[in-house]
């Protein structure tokens, strides 16, 4: 008999997933650029490490984030341009560098080394304006020095540091957490600060280059900072209305929890905190449909994942690689596919070493974590039709929550794209297995070629990955059959499926 019970809606579609949705985020924070991104043993001759490069390209990711973060607030891009030998040794006031752990910044590794990194893994770059300490100015002038064709000093400058066709630089922040470390900013005084940048960086397009640039605002989780950041940006008398594609925030979770001392009951804790990024995501979707009406602004949560009291700013935020880690994204991605008709992007964070990396790294080592092998099982939903998904699930409440919430126990999302439904399902329970029945409407399942997978099926919750066991991290088959026009399949606990129909 079925713990759980899933029904896939076929014809009930959301909207598009955008591939943007399995983002990514690397800031020059402790061992994510140095070391995680470049230069090391295993470099090739400009400086990229070839066994992250490798995997990166591997999982097809869609977005890189860059540069920062906090790191972002205090950064100064003209600094990281030009020869190396000649580029200037900053202090960075928000996070210690590399392995020697100085709160200094080599700019060995810039703009260019970081476009030519996406040109590589043929990612989209999504760069994040200085707008805490910087000016509209130097935001401008790193536009048209990333995207501009024409005969100006900073296209030149481009063409003289070795890239003669613009990069087509799409994505452009301005700003990152402006309520904290980018300024300390009511939202009052954000929206007008953004305001003014985006009279400067968003006027070049359509003018300067021959394709539009859109502009990201930050936003935070306190959501009245949200609505009055909108309100303030629609006080304006001149120009566009509301001068912003997309309204981001962050969410961490996992705060509470030592990896190495957590039992089960804080495990569910965890889980029911990711969970709570629904919740975020309906609410800033509300303050925009309530503030801007004129204008289609999409969601983007650009940072997220876990952040555990191991990651500390001592050790560059690193933390132990666990399968309930993975098992928190998966539940985080199948909230995105639900809202996939207001989510425009997300970046995990961060992609090598630090926070909920993906890619690990021991001097000439690099391996995939468990988190990793999560993005890639989910990696068929992306530019698929999200449709409507009931779940029917038995919960459990939280031991000594003050809110009486319930972490429900199995979660689920589908897509439909041109000839295969494809739906993910995961066993949150860290304690038992499931017997899962799943319903297509509108499927014949006894005709239907179905393909399944399972991670983490021989692994405890709190398995942690390394060099040596990285490979035993990956998806195996899973035993579906048909009964009574439904999909039956057991999922151990702490486990993750991908299930094709065809």
């Amino acid at each position: 008999m079925a713990n759980a019970r899933i029904t896939v809606h076929t014809a009930a579609d959301i909207d598009r997933i955008e591939p943007e949705v399995h983002g990514h985020f690397s800031e020059h924070l402790g061992r994510c650029v140095y070391e995680g991104l470049w230069t090391s043993d295993s470099a090739d001759e400009d400086g990229y490490r070839e066994d992250v490069v490798e995997l990166l390209a591997d999982l097809e990711i869609p977005v890189l984030r860059w540069p920062g973060g906090c790191f972002a607030d205090d950064y100064h891009w003209e600094d990281g341009v030009g020869p190396q030998e000649e580029r200037p040794r900053r202090r960075n006031l928000f996070w210690a560098q590399g392995p020697e752990d100085l709160p200094e910044e080599s700019n060995a590794f810039g703009t260019d080394e970081f476009l030519q990194l996406c040109e590589r893994i043929d990612t989209e770059p999504y760069l994040a304006a200085n707008v805490g300490s910087g000016s509209p100015q130097e935001a401008a002038n790193w536009v048209e020095y990333c995207n501009y064709d024409g005969d100006t000093e900073l296209a030149d400058r481009r063409r003289e540091n070795g890239h003669e066709e613009p990069y087509g630089v799409k994505y452009w922040g301005l700003g990152n957490e402006n309520w904290g470390c980018g300024g300390q900013m009511s939202p009052e005084q954000y929206a007008r600060e953004y305001r003014r940048y985006a009279t400067y960086v968003g006027t070049q397009s359509n003018l300067m280059f021959d394709h539009d640039i859109e502009l990201i605002a930050c936003g935070f989780e306190g959501h009245e900072w949200n609505r009055r950041f909108l309100e303030e940006i629609n006080q304006s008398r001149w120009g566009v209305e509301f001068p912003l594609d997309h309204l981001t925030l962050h969410h961490y979770y996992g705060r509470g929890m030592n990896v190495d001392e957590a039992d089960e009951d804080q495990y569910d804790r965890m889980l029911v905190e990711a969970l709570e990024m629904e919740r975020h995501i309906e609410r800033m979707a509300g303050a925009i449909n309530a503030v801007a009406t004129t204008r289609d602004i999409g969601v983007i949560i650009d940072e997220w994942g876990t952040w555990h009291p191991e990651a500390t700013a001592d050790n560059g935020l690193e933390q132990p690689g666990t399968v309930l880690d993975a098992l928190s994204a998966a539940a985080v991605l199948d909230v995105f596919n639900h809202h996939s008709d207001v989510l425009t992007m997300t970046n995990i964070a961060q992609t090598v070493n630090v926070l909920q990396c993906l890619i690990e790294t021991d001097e000439d080592e690099a391996w995939a974590r468990p988190t990793y092998r999560v993005f890639d099982l989910y990696a068929p939903h992306k530019g698929s039709e999200a449709v409507q998904t009931s779940v029917d699930t038995p919960t459990r409440e939280l031991a000594d929550d003050d809110e009486d919430r319930e972490l429900p126990l199995v979660g689920a999302s589908a897509s439909v794209g041109d000839d295969e439904t494809y739906v993910t399902v995961t066993n949150l329970d860290c304690r038992e297995e499931k017997a899962i029945e799943v319903a297509l409407e509108g499927v014949d399942l006894d005709s239907a070629t179905v393909e399944a997978e399972l991670l983490f099926a021989d692994h405890d919750a709190d398995a942690e990955v390394d060099a040596d066991n990285a490979e035993e991290f990956t998806a195996e088959e899973l035993d579906v059959s048909v009964d009574s026009g439904a999909l039956i399949a057991e999922l151990p606990a702490s486990t993750v499926a991908g299930i094709s129909i065809r």
